[in-house]
């Protein structure tokens, strides 16, 4: 379907709404959403780009996954919602879609990740704590788990890497004990993220 919305130039520009995406149909999805132009479009006026957030669906079935993708903005009402679907995940904001497909790909587990993120922020704090600090999964190799950390220091990207053992550990601690404070603490509902241990007391 095609979306309307209006550059600060004041052209009208036309996107092409994706409701729903099947990843196993169109494995061309991945490298759009990888590479950041996934639902991007250029103004015919003043050629600036626009990546507008809106809300989709993405299946994978040979992955077993079936995800909502909310807008940022859209973070509060989620909070505030009475009942949540739990028969799909959900992501809140492309930069997160783009960070649970990596995960996915590389058939690692969510909570597992998710986890090490938290470890990997709570440490960042006690040395900045006056920083917004973010942590994105990058990568799986053999030397082991490799994290970006935005926030630390202005136009710099901190570069952690976390051993493959660690990951495995945290991953049979979950297994053996999944409702354990340190994993059920990263939901809210269909929503697995480090983001949920960040949100203010009023969406608790």
């Amino acid at each position: 379907m095609k979306k309307n919305f209006s550059c600060l130039c004041g052209a009208n520009i036309q996107l092409d709404y994706r409701e729903e995406i099947d990843i196993d149909g169109k494995k061309e999805y991945l490298d759009e959403i990888f590479n950041g132009t996934f639902m991007s479009v250029i103004c015919p006026s003043c050629g600036k780009k626009h990546k507008p957030e809106l809300k989709i669906t993405i299946t994978w079935k040979s992955k077993n996954l079936k995800m909502e993708v909310l807008a940022e903005l859209e973070r509060g009402e989620y909070y505030r919602r009475k009942k949540h679907n739990l028969s799909f995940q959900t992501v809140i904001g492309f930069p997160e879609m783009a960070d649970r497909l990596a995960v996915i790909k590389d058939n690692l587990e969510p909570v597992a990740i998710e986890t090490l993120k938290s470890f990997l922020l709570t440490k960042a704090a006690e040395n900045y704590p006056e920083n917004d600090i973010n942590a994105w999964y990058h990568c799986c190799g053999a030397e082991g788990i490799e994290f970006h950390l935005d926030g630390i220091k202005p136009g710099e990207i901190a570069v952690m890497k976390i051993p493959r053992e660690l990951y495995e550990k945290t991953l049979d601690d979950y297994k053996k004990h999944p409702k354990k404070e340190i994993f059920s603490s990263l939901r809210a509902g269909s929503y697995l993220s480090v983001q949920n241990l960040l949100r203010p007391d009023a969406f608790k």
